[in-house]
């Protein structure tokens, strides 16, 4: 979306409304069947311009732990400083690229600056509850079921030939007996 911003810069007004909707990008495991429709405002106050807009994303996918399906909507705060062209320099952008969006010739384009924001901000992995018990890791049968009736308790099979090992009570640790 170009925004036109001309008309802050000429001092015509010190507020323009945001409100449009965005294709988000594509995530793996994850499905956004809708644009993300993305809310705000731009204000100007003394030369100092702040974007300040929301995100809503509905998105699905599957619960990492359980494997349902998941079907929620994102929400994504989406906070920036507006500067001109020509502004800051080369290491001020590199070193604040995620707190700057700039005008080029008098518009805004911040689709770009949304789709980052997204992608960085995107949980990593999707959960049907916060509390989700997951599977069982031997029989799959999910956890919030029930039992399964699979053994909690399982010996790793790289310590199990220590299992078989005995030690008298009456040997000395140099294997000498006391007796």
């Amino acid at each position: 979306m170009n925004l036109d911003l001309r008309p802050m810069l000429r001092g015509e007004t010190n507020r323009i409304d945001i409100d449009f909707l965005l294709e988000p990008e594509n995530l793996d495991g994850v499905v956004f069947p809708e644009k993300a429709h993305i809310i705000g405002e731009i204000t100007n106050r003394g030369g100092y311009m702040k974007l300040v807009a929301s995100a809503e994303i509905p998105y699905q996918g599957e619960c990492a732990r359980c494997l349902d399906p998941v079907a929620s909507v994102y929400v994504l705060p989406f906070e920036r400083t507006v500067v001109t062209e020509g502004t800051l320099t080369e290491e001020q952008k590199e070193d604040n690229v995620d707190e700057f969006v700039i005008i080029q010739g008098g518009f805004l384009d911040i689709d770009d600056a949304v789709r980052e924001a997204l992608i960085l901000s995107f949980p990593m992995r999707l959960l049907c509850s916060e509390d989700c018990p997951g599977l069982c890791p031997k029989c799959g049968k999910p956890k919030r079921e029930g039992a399964c009736g699979c053994s909690e308790k399982e010996i790793d099979p790289r310590w199990a030939v220590l299992a078989s090992l005995r030690f008298d009570e009456e040997e000395d640790t140099d294997g000498t007996d006391k007796s």
